[in-house]
């Protein structure tokens, strides 16, 4: 399809092996591509090399926020697709995209994309995950991340957004261990920025926390409707939530000394 508008595509890694390739090809309609590396020691590095149409910039990692801004100010084009390594556009979603930026007289500033969530090869159809949606299409000059968040980044966007209909897949889920990490991960760092906001974690929060995110994903959620996967995927985010106070609070220990 001919366009007038040109996309920069947008990537952080660490250690994405399993993922870099096909993302790099899933990319390939995007007029530059970028990734941002943070030292991976797996072969991700020397995937990315084999692709000459590909930007290469590694750079130590501080926080997500903070990567992603540097990636962001590195996309010589206004438009720009922000993509995770586990994600994929489907074709009839990179109709959407090129549509909607083509569309000079009703584009958003941004847009959200909806995503189907891959449970290893199956699809989670609830647990939470129905209405899941994230930034990914937007005019860098409209937005910018907010600074003092540095898992979850937030993007502020100047202007109005809107909500793709066709949805990006996400294979988030590959092993049981490597989502249970990634949820201790995400609850630590959760932690140290609510520690930096000075927030205080209460004996109660690393009990009744857990239990009201497993209860909110596998009951109100409809996660019993995916059976064991389920069941799976709402425990693993109580423990996400269980590491984050447990966390919190030896951050906060660790203060008064």
């Amino acid at each position: 399809m001919n366009r007038t508008e040109k996309i920069s595509g947008l990537l952080i890694t660490l250690n994405e092996e399993k993922h870099i390739e096909a993302v790099l090809q899933n990319l390939s309609f995007c007029d530059e591509i970028i990734v941002v590396d943070s030292f991976s020691t797996d072969r991700t590095v020397e995937i990315i090399k084999n692709h000459s149409n590909v930007q290469l910039i590694q750079r130590p990692f501080k926080n997500y926020t903070d990567q992603k801004q540097f990636a962001l100010d590195q996309a010589a084009y206004n438009w720009v697709l922000f993509m995770d390594a586990d994600e994929r556009v489907t074709p009839k979603l990179e109709k959407e995209i090129i549509e909607e930026i083509e569309n000079k007289t009703d584009c958003a500033a941004a847009y959200y994309f909806l995503r189907i969530f891959m449970y290893q090869d199956k699809v989670l159809r609830f647990s939470g995950w129905q209405t899941d949606k994230n930034y990914r299409l937007f005019q860098k000059d409209k937005v910018q991340f907010v600074s003092d968040r540095i898992v979850h980044e937030t993007l502020e966007v100047n202007g109005n957004s809107k909500t793709l209909k066709n949805r990006l897949i996400h294979y988030s889920f590959n092993n049981y261990d490597e989502y249970k990490s990634k949820m201790v991960k995400y609850g630590k760092m959760k932690a140290r920025e609510a520690f930096e906001a000075g927030k205080t974690a209460r004996w109660y929060h690393s009990v009744l926390r857990p239990a009201w995110k497993f209860f909110n994903h596998y009951i109100l959620r409809l996660g019993f409707l995916d059976g064991k996967k389920g069941i799976v995927i709402s425990y693993l985010n109580a423990v996400g939530v269980y590491s984050r106070f447990k966390e919190l609070k030896r951050l906060n220990s660790a203060g008064k000394k």
